[in-house]
């Protein structure tokens, strides 16, 4: 019995620094979509895109015999340029967000499969990745990627609070809430919402360069239901932690991404097949997105209960 316990949270801890080591990771993938989805009020595909391109740049560079911090710069300059092209095609050619993302994730497949050299995926064994620097101190793997993962939260984190605080920042936070208004005032609205593209789809693209160099390959087709995986943590995060300034919204998604990884975890512990995640991923989406409405209802009935009169009298 001792023994069936002691292994029972063996495997929990396992399953947690897992968990927080890839939650980490997502997390930037999710503050990008948070820009996009939330700021800007935008629907963006390019998500499914510009993740796969991440790690295609990065591997491709990493193949070159550049160094790793190299050519995760350079997959964050590719995202941005693939942000600036869907911000392009919706504002200056007028078509809606949601046709803009497609089209540009749809010309991002063969852009991908070039930069891998025509093939579907690209192999980084043998070769230095971003998390080696820390081989010498002998952490164990989950630990090297919560560390530099930790770090390049907090990075990332900062400097889009100290962008968001700037009069430019302020002003795609503006376009977000009301466009008309933000036009009324001067504000030049096509160019915040590219410049919340490109902000959005750089950290999306970040994130594929960490997770193609922390799986030690990159994969044409790693984007598919990408952007589930970012609205499923900012969803959980919206439900735990609702009506929070901006910093602790961002850092909200991160342990909405942290969480969801960790249910994610916990149902593929269950005797299923590895393939059926995306499955899994979409009830999780559809439960976070219904719990709102059930609490909401939930409290309205329990407002409509008669309330007891002292007394017992009319």
């Amino acid at each position: 019995m001792t023994n069936m316990i002691a292994n029972f949270f063996t495997n929990l801890f396992s399953i947690a620094s897992f968990s927080i080591a890839e939650g980490l990771m997502w997390s930037l993938l999710a503050v990008g979509i948070f820009v996009t989805y939330r700021i800007l009020d935008v629907a963006d595909l390019t998500t499914e895109g510009s993740f796969p391109l991440g790690g295609a740049i990065t591997a491709a560079l990493i193949m070159s015999d550049l160094p790793p911090i190299v050519a995760t710069i350079g997959a964050v300059f590719g995202g941005m340029l693939a942000g600036l092209v869907s911000g392009i095609i919706h504002t200056k050619l007028k078509i809606p967000a949601l046709l803009a993302g497609i089209i540009t994730m749809t010309g991002l497949y063969s852009i991908n499969s070039r930069v891998m050299g025509k093939k579907p995926n690209q192999a980084l064994l043998g070769k230095q990745t971003i998390f080696n620097f820390m081989d010498e101190f002998n952490f164990t793997s989950n630990t090297v990627v919560i560390i530099i993962g930790l770090v390049t939260v907090l990075l990332v984190i900062g400097l889009l609070y100290t962008f968001f605080r700037t009069e430019i920042g302020l002003s795609i936070i503006s376009t977000g809430d009301n466009i008309e208004m933000s036009q009324a005032n001067g504000i030049n609205t096509d160019f915040t919402k590219i410049l919340g593209y490109m902000i959005a789809n750089g950290m999306i693209a970040l994130s594929g360069s960490l997770i193609a160099q922390n799986n030690g390959y990159a994969d044409i087709s790693s984007g598919i239901g990408t952007i589930v995986i970012g609205l499923a943590a900012i969803i959980i995060s919206e439900v735990l932690f609702s009506k929070q300034p901006l910093l602790y919204r961002m850092f909200s998604v991160v342990l909405g991404a942290i969480i969801y990884r960790f249910i994610l975890a916990l149902i593929l512990e269950l005797p299923i097949e590895a393939n059926d995640n995306k499955f899994f991923s979409a009830v999780i989406l559809v439960v976070a997105l219904s719990f709102p409405l059930v609490q909401k209802k939930l409290q309205s009935n329990s407002k409509r209960q008669p309330k007891k009169r002292k007394g017992g009298v009319l």
